[in-house]
């Protein structure tokens, strides 16, 4: 593939990522071409169907996360890198569950596959914070996945305040530390929110996932 065929690539995911993960089934193929600069052909030479489109955003959504994880499984502080990770798989959540929404109750294999190695790399981060003393050891990763997807899901269905949510994040955090302080890590520095800035900017309403529906990891 041409260097300017892979950019064209990239800017339809990244377009795609924003314009069905924010307005859902409201979201249309041709504003992603708007949003990326290319024409409706150029959108249609990458991805032949809206749903390949959605899946392949999807799947570039996993594989971003996957090296923000390993990025912070590498990173000097165990602590402060795996607050970050969870602070970025909460806000990016919300778009996430919306595009899996759109493609039905059973994820294609490709999603799947990516969401495994996030979940899979998740659990390395949350373990070594656990050895450095800063995360309580009865804590897993389901019990992390559990808590990411549920203020996703709310970000989703509604958007909040960004200082509530930095403040719901927080609590998540503390609950998590083995000492009850809050979650900034070590050395680290509690981030600030702007008071009345929506956490989740929309153009529409979000279509999020019905709540019994498996939605492939945050």
């Amino acid at each position: 593939m041409r260097q300017d065929a892979r950019e064209n690539r990239q800017r339809i995911l990244a377009a795609a990522d924003h314009v069905f993960g924010t307005r859902g089934e409201a979201g249309s193929t041709e504003d992603v071409a708007r949003l990326a600069g290319v024409g409706i052909a150029t959108v249609f030479r990458h991805f032949p169907t809206k749903e390949a489109l959605i899946e392949a955003a999807l799947v570039r959504h996993f594989t971003d996360l996957h090296d923000q994880t390993q990025a912070a499984i590498a990173a000097p502080d165990p602590t402060a890198a795996l607050h970050a990770l969870i602070r970025q798989m909460i806000e990016r959540g919300a778009n996430k569950l919306t595009l899996a929404s759109m493609l039905g109750r059973d994820a294609p294999p490709a999603v799947v596959t990516a969401s495994e190695q996030v979940k899979a790399a998740v659990d390395t981060a949350l373990r070594r914070a656990q050895a450095a003393g800063s995360v309580r050891p009865d804590v897993g990763v389901e019990e992390l996945y559990l808590l990411i997807r549920g203020l996703a899901q709310t970000t989703a269905a509604a958007p909040v305040p960004a200082a509530v949510l930095e403040r719901a994040v927080d609590v998540v955090l503390t609950g998590f530390a083995a000492d009850g302080s809050p979650g900034t890590g070590t050395g680290g520095t509690r981030r600030p929110a702007p008071p009345d800035r929506p956490a989740t900017e929309t153009s529409g309403a979000r279509h999020p996932p019905p709540p019994d529906r498996p939605a492939a990891g945050p």
